[in-house]
């Protein structure tokens, strides 16, 4: 299968040097990332405590490039406006972090910001089923969320085309298939070959073996 669309990447500043944070997403914008994607951790949904609404704020006045929130938190329904007010561009929620999740996607886009859903790879597909029309995207986690770095998961090639299959059920040609979590050179192929046109990217673009336009060339050139 290939992409409906252009492929777009997003780094995630999961990854990146804080540090030196407004020269990485500089360089993220200047090298042709379509997105960044902030991994959003609250120590209860994901052990790992990472940043919140503030973060994302200052993000917005360093790029104008479209910004996703990952929300890897319980109860996300009391944070998603915050985040609305930060000028997020989409809003990614896990459907097991919320008792209703179809009124929450409606809310997110309502204020006219996408909404994404996603879940954790032991759930089964079948629990998107219910929101699947309504969102901008089904976004498919390739790992264990809470930490960056971590390999693939094979099996979630098939969850990929799955997801692909169900938004073609529904006519839905203007959502996307995006998928967090072990993107590389080695599997960006694969992972896009199954149906995903949307891909968040951490420790494959922000590393200190190369520079971050050299990274996100080379995952241009896995896809050709």
């Amino acid at each position: 299968m290939s992409p409906r669309r252009p492929v777009q990447i997003a780094p995630s500043i999961l990854a990146a040097d804080w540090t030196r944070l407004a020269g990485q997403i500089d360089e993220a914008e200047s090298a042709g990332a379509d997105w960044i994607t902030l991994d959003v951790m609250d120590g209860n949904f994901v052990p790992p405590i990472t940043f919140g609404a503030q973060m994302a704020a200052a993000v917005r006045s360093l790029t104008t490039l479209p910004i996703e929130a990952h929300l890897m938190v319980e109860r996300p329904e009391d944070q998603v406006d915050q985040f609305i007010e930060a000028g997020v561009n989409c809003i990614t929620i896990h459907i097991e972090s919320t008792r209703h999740p179809h009124r929450l996607f409606q809310r997110i886009a309502a204020a006219g910001v996408e909404a994404g859903v996603t879940l954790n790879p032991g759930k089964p597909l079948s629990e998107l089923e219910a929101v699947a029309p309504i969102v901008g995207r089904i976004q498919i986690m390739s790992v264990n969320p809470g930490w960056g770095g971590q390999s693939f998961i094979p099996e979630s090639l098939d969850r990929i085309r799955k997801a692909r299959d169900m938004l073609d059920r529904l006519g839905r040609d203007d959502a996307r298939v995006a998928v967090d979590g072990g993107v590389n050179e080695s599997t960006i192929r694969e992972i896009v070959q199954a149906g995903a046109d949307w891909l968040v990217a951490g420790s494959a673009v922000f590393n200190d073996r190369e520079s971050v336009a050299d990274a996100l060339a080379r995952l241009r050139a896995a896809l050709s």
